[in-house]
């Protein structure tokens, strides 16, 4: 039987209207993390092109290992640029958390804008994890006071 269980990390900031993780238990779990942005927290946009994406792809880390994962576990992104001038950068800074095998599939788009003022670049991400043992998602399931 399949689960979902969704997740706001909280070293990540509060969102209205939506998630930062959403896991969905079935064979395998299927992890949809929201579009990170390269702040921290509630915090303030760089207005380096390269410290927001280094940033964007830390607050991946964090969402992907609410739920156990890591980079190789991605199987998808979404990448929105507000300027595709920025985009050799951006390859740069990618390719330095993903190992050279088995990258996700991915869509780069450039955009007029994202929901936060100052920011350059926003990543969705779609990652694959092993199905957790029955009782071990209980466990965990009973740690979070579920």
């Amino acid at each position: 039987m399949s689960q979902t269980r969704f997740i706001n990390p909280r070293s990540l900031s509060k969102r209205p209207g939506y998630t930062h993780v959403i896991e969905v238990t079935a064979p395998a779990r299927l992890v949809y993390v929201a579009g990170q942005m390269g702040n921290k927290g509630e915090g303030e946009f760089s207005s380096d092109f390269r410290q927001q994406a280094v940033q964007t792809f830390e607050n991946l880390k964090v969402a992907l290992a609410a739920v156990g994962g890591q980079f190789h576990d991605v199987v998808k992104f979404n990448n929105y640029l507000v300027d595709m001038k920025y985009l050799p950068i951006f390859r740069q800074v990618r390719d330095s958390y993903l190992a050279d095998e088995n990258r996700p599939a991915s869509t780069t788009v450039a955009i007029s804008g994202l929901a936060r003022a100052g920011a350059f670049v926003a990543i969705e991400a779609v990652a694959v994890l092993p199905a957790m043992a029955r009782n071990a998602a209980t466990k965990a399931a009973r740690r979070k006071g579920k």
